[in-house]
């Protein structure tokens, strides 16, 4: 994990990635060279097993403005529908399907695309100044990056409409009601109300994680007989972990767990 990039920052301590979208004057906008170094990233972070959480926030002043409209790649209908097929579906599927926690710490803005991401991540924590949008309408588009699928799960189909038809500004506060985020913490807080959730699940059982994650995405598309037989699947292969029998044992002599992502 020792890659530089140009605009994505990465840090790494005690088994948290922090990847940081570094194009504060630009709001984060979302361009070839961000999309690239983000993937190149993540699956860094799933092929590492010393990662055992993820994080994904902006620098600056925004989460991230969505596409880079300035980009000149995207002057018509095939160069977009191909950077959402080749750049930002890979991305949102690694961030919705990677076996390790995915937190989006917003600390602003995230809108279009940018919010996209962050609905594709696990958790979402977000700033009291924060406002999440929509924004594809307002350009002429309808949502991309898997917004139309995990937008309605979170808020249900009409309320997702709504949002996408008018695309306005959501706040913290309307965000947390609607289930759209985990937590509202004030701006000078976030950082480490962010670390230390992540602090929390990093010291978790990375592969019963998961499993989990797996067997909640996949129980939103099969019926109840399908999701039991995954659940019985799901757990032989995590009885079978390193930390399993810890816990078994911390149970059984009255301690707590040291869990270690094996």
């Amino acid at each position: 994990m020792s890659v530089e990039y140009q605009a994505v920052l990465t840090d790494r301590r005690e088994g948290i990635l922090t990847l940081t979208l570094n194009r504060p004057e630009s709001y984060n906008a979302l361009n070839a060279v961000v999309k690239h170094e983000l993937m190149d990233a993540l699956k860094n972070a799933v092929r590492d097993n010393s990662v055992r959480c993820v994080v994904l926030t902006g620098s600056g002043t925004a989460f991230s403005s969505g596409q880079d409209l300035k980009e000149p790649a995207l002057t018509s209908a095939t160069s977009i529908s191909d950077s959402v097929r080749k750049e930002y579906n890979p991305v949102a599927r690694l961030l919705y399907t990677m076996e390790k926690p995915v937190i989006a710490s917003i600390n602003g803005v995230a809108a279009g695309a940018g919010l996209s991401l962050a609905l594709a991540c696990d958790l979402r924590i977000m700033a009291s100044n924060a406002s999440l949008r929509v924004a594809f309408s307002n350009i002429g588009l309808a949502p991309d990056c898997g917004a139309s699928f995990t937008l309605p799960q979170l808020v249900g189909r009409s309320v997702a409409l709504e949002m996408a038809y008018t695309g306005r500004a959501v706040g913290a506060d309307e965000a947390l009601r609607r289930g759209l985020v985990n937590q509202v913490v004030t701006e000078d807080s976030l950082r480490q109300a962010t670390a230390e959730l992540a602090e929390t699940l990093a010291a978790r059982p990375t592969r019963a994680l998961g499993l989990t994650k797996h067997a909640v995405n996949r129980a939103l598309t099969v019926d109840f007989e399908e999701a039991l037989e995954y659940e019985a699947l799901t757990q032989e292969i995590a009885s079978g972990t390193d930390d399993f029998l810890e816990g078994i044992t911390a149970f059984r002599e009255k301690r707590q767990p040291h869990f270690e992502g094996r």
